[in-house]
């Protein structure tokens, strides 16, 4: 129950997909990308830099849960609150008495604690990192195609397809092979005119700012009790007011 695109949804009403499937598409890409390392350039000595495939797991783990620390209206609250979304993700799967911590540590005692270096761009591996979070990966393939689709517009398509056939590992990260030139670019280009006419829409830019306006006054008000008599008391968003809040706290939170 939290929009991948915020107060977006005032401006194109189809826009009300949420980080839940977000996750489950970078989750999907990410899988086919390792299908597609492993098949193409699998490691054959330690150190060649091609790609081996026993980090499978733990990249798709990461795909999949890499935005799972976004709270309500993602970075408006965040800059009301001085909350993190990536650094509460990873306390959410390090956290012993999660239900995802407690999933995660049927694979080995130490996943949880991968996964989260993963996601806080720590893990050593680069071509592990560098598939979900780095300038062309899984993450930003899905959301520009997925946000497109569902606002209705143009602007983020590219041809997945042809990024997928030229995409390879090596020892740095992950690159794309020459041929593939002109579909990387028109993927830059289609990110470029999603921001410009989505991400940063005047609307819901204005919509922003008033959402933050609204939390403003009710911590304003909340903060000056005897000038005010609310009729209405916002008893979720109270430890945020103080500053002290708990994992359960954030969790309990979504859009409505």
């Amino acid at each position: 129950r939290i929009k991948q695109l915020g107060p977006v949804s005032y401006v194109f009403p189809g826009a009300t997909h949420t980080r839940f499937e977000h996750n489950l598409g970078v989750y999907e890409l990410t899988r086919r990308i390792c299908d597609i390392f492993a098949k193409k350039y699998p490691s054959i000595i330690p150190g060649d830099g091609l790609w081996d495939d026993d980090n499978r797991l733990l990249v798709e783990c990461a795909g999949l849960l890499h935005d799972i620390g976004h709270g309500p209206y993602s970075h408006t609250f965040e800059h009301l609150f001085g909350t993190n979304h990536e650094k509460i993700g990873q306390k959410i799967i390090k956290d012993p008495n999660t239900e995802i911590n407690k999933a995660l540590k049927q694979v080995a005692p130490n996943f949880p604690e991968q996964v989260a270096s993963v996601i806080a761009k720590t893990y050593p591996n680069p071509q592990v990192v560098k598939m979900i979070s780095s300038q062309a990966d899984a993450d930003r393939m899905d959301y520009l195609q997925r946000d497109a689709y569902f606002t209705g517009v143009n602007y983020g398509r590219f041809d997945l397809s042809h990024i997928l056939r030229v995409i390879r590992p090596y020892q740095g990260g992950i690159c794309f092979t020459n041929n593939g030139m002109h579909a990387v670019e028109d993927y830059i280009v289609s990110r470029y005119q999603m921001y410009q006419q989505v991400y940063f829409h005047r609307v819901g830019r204005s919509m922003e700012v008033i959402l933050d306006h609204l939390l403003m006054r009710a911590k304003y008000i909340y903060q000056h009790p005897n000038d005010f008599e609310p009729d209405f008391t916002p008893h979720m968003l109270m430890p945020f007011f103080n500053g002290k809040f708990t994992l359960d706290d954030y969790l309990a939170l979504d859009d409505g």
